[in-house]
């Protein structure tokens, strides 16, 4: 391990980044210090040249190749910041930069990497295929293939952000949080910090639905996903790389998983005291640091979160702050039964009292009861027991719809109700990436016999497309009807047996 230690101390003391990259700040959050009770410091490496801190590992790397290897030009795959950093690189050091990136890439991103001049090139769905063909160009043309993070000098120096965040603090420091993807950030970080004060915690942070880190290092071995959730595109990886777990399961103290309402708040809270907006993957540190604060009752420490990206879609700025209030636990949502009888509709209302209301749909059901989707808002997740007791209380059915997914990215936004008409229906939730043609390779491959029967989608500004579909499938199809699932290739939630589609849709 002390050699280990060693040779990154060494890599990162040693590493070439200061010709493109910044010394970012260390800043204190005064409103988040305040709420959480801790002294939070963010260290804000969403203020680089191109808003994250890919660049300073895609240059350590670039920088130690040869003259020659230099003339062959470099190649490399990526979704957005990665490819910034290499078509950055590249610029400065005169070299030619081919980057492949998913077709699903936002504009915005594609642009930004032509604009530093590297050569965009879109191929696949997904960063899978893209990285596949990267590899062809790579053989085909000799081009220099730069990993975006299973490479020691590529981690070395995403390192020297652990470097700067103890020259800038050298006061106690509790812990440093870091998000995970493929785990370059986090193995140049511990590497330095443990070399060099190792009594500080470094911990790390994945979505719950992208956890290739966590998984590995619980298994011994780097695991492969099936799939991954897109919301955090910058860390959705599947596969971590061979050298970071080796690195991540010496060196990393602890690990905590987020979901997308903590990563919206989270983004909004750094709003709130950098009037800065992170994407999902640069706010990943902060909500691990609150959910890590909460667990374990902390207080009076210093902590750090490394804002590691800003690369945020201004239409994904909507689903962001209606999602924020969730993940600050601010708002609850219920589904409530109530008997459709005269009065029923004022006792109701008498019963939410004096409660803000954020949303409130109502429908009339049949000649037995109704069904009411009610949002309200809370101070804390405390209050959804209460809630719901004095809604039992008065004799209505009630339901916390504060962890389903269908609820808050479908149904509150649905019109219509429920059908007569819906036999033999199934109900998904659909991943489509963004791009024309999705829909058309759904219908395109669905039997001639099989009947959609309700579809709601809604713009996120994200590169997929989040879609609520209910199909008519006999049950004698339902075999093949799975085989059609899997060979699509879409990422899917069934729904079928969600009791919020029975109450308001089925």
């Amino acid at each position: 391990m002390q050699k280990l230690l060693f040779d990154y101390l060494q890599r990162i003391l040693n590493a070439r980044v200061y010709d493109v990259a910044n010394e970012s700040p260390l800043e204190l959050a005064k409103k988040l210090s305040s709420r959480l009770g801790n002294q939070v410091w963010l260290k804000r490496e969403d203020t680089q040249p191109v808003h994250s801190f890919k660049l300073r590992g895609a240059y350590n790397k670039m920088s130690h190749l040869s003259s020659s290897e230099l003339a062959r030009g470099v190649v490399c795959a990526s979704a957005g910041n990665h490819a910034q950093g290499v078509a950055l690189s590249a610029r400065q050091l005169g070299c030619r930069a081919v980057v492949v990136m998913p077709v699903t890439t936002p504009r915005l991103k594609s642009d930004a990497v032509a604009s530093l001049g590297g050569q965009v090139v879109l191929f696949g769905d997904s960063y899978s295929d893209a990285y596949a063909h990267a590899l062809e160009l790579q053989e085909q043309y000799q081009y220099v293939f730069v990993h975006p993070f299973d490479d020691p000098n590529v981690i070395a120096g995403q390192g020297t952000v652990g470097m700067e965040i103890l020259r800038q603090h050298q006061h106690p420091i509790h812990a440093v949080f870091v998000a995970i993807g493929g785990g370059g950030l986090i193995s140049g970080v511990a590497a330095y910090i443990k070399a060099v004060r190792p009594e500080i915690k470094v911990v790390g942070v994945q979505m719950t639905d992208s956890d290739a880190m966590i998984r590995s290092v619980q298994i011994g071995s780097p695991v492969d996903l099936n799939e991954v959730g897109l919301f955090s595109d910058g860390t959705a990886v599947k596969r971590v790389g061979d050298e970071t777990f080796r690195l991540t399961r010496e060196l990393v103290d602890e690990f905590v998983t987020v979901d997308t309402d903590a990563v919206c708040a989270a983004i909004k809270d750094a709003f709130e005291d950098t009037r800065s907006i992170l994407e999902p993957a640069g706010a990943m540190g902060i909500a691990g640091m609150k959910q890590y604060v909460a667990q374990n009752e902390l207080q009076g420490e210093d902590i750090v979160a490394i804002t590691c990206g800003a690369n945020m879609n201004f239409d994904r700025l909507r689903f962001v702050a209606e999602r924020a209030e969730a993940g600050e636990e601010r708002e609850a949502m219920f589904a409530v039964t109530i008997p459709e009888e005269r009065g029923s509709f004022r006792r109701l209302c008498e019963t939410i009292g004096q409660r803000d209301v954020t949303e409130f749909s109502y429908r009339m059901s049949d000649e037995r009861e109704a069904h009411v989707l009610v949002g309200l808002a809370i101070n804390d997740r405390s209050d959804v027991a209460i809630i719901s007791q004095d809604l039992n209380d008065q004799g209505f059915k009630t339901l916390d719809l504060g962890e389903d997914e269908l609820s808050k990215e479908h149904l509150r936004y649905m019109v219509g109700g429920r059908s007569r008409l819906g036999e033999n229906e199934r109900l998904y939730r659909f991943e489509f990436p963004e791009r024309p043609g999705a829909l058309m390779r759904f219908l395109s491959h669905m039997h001639p016999d099989w009947n959609i029967s309700l579809f709601h989608y809604r713009n996120q500004g994200a590169d997929y497309g989040r879609i609520l579909i209910g199909i008519q499938v006999p049950g004698g199809d339902l075999p093949a009807f799975r085989e059609f699932i899997e060979t699509l290739g879409y990422r899917c939630v069934d729904e079928t047996a969600n009791p919020v589609y029975h109450l308001f849709l089925r």
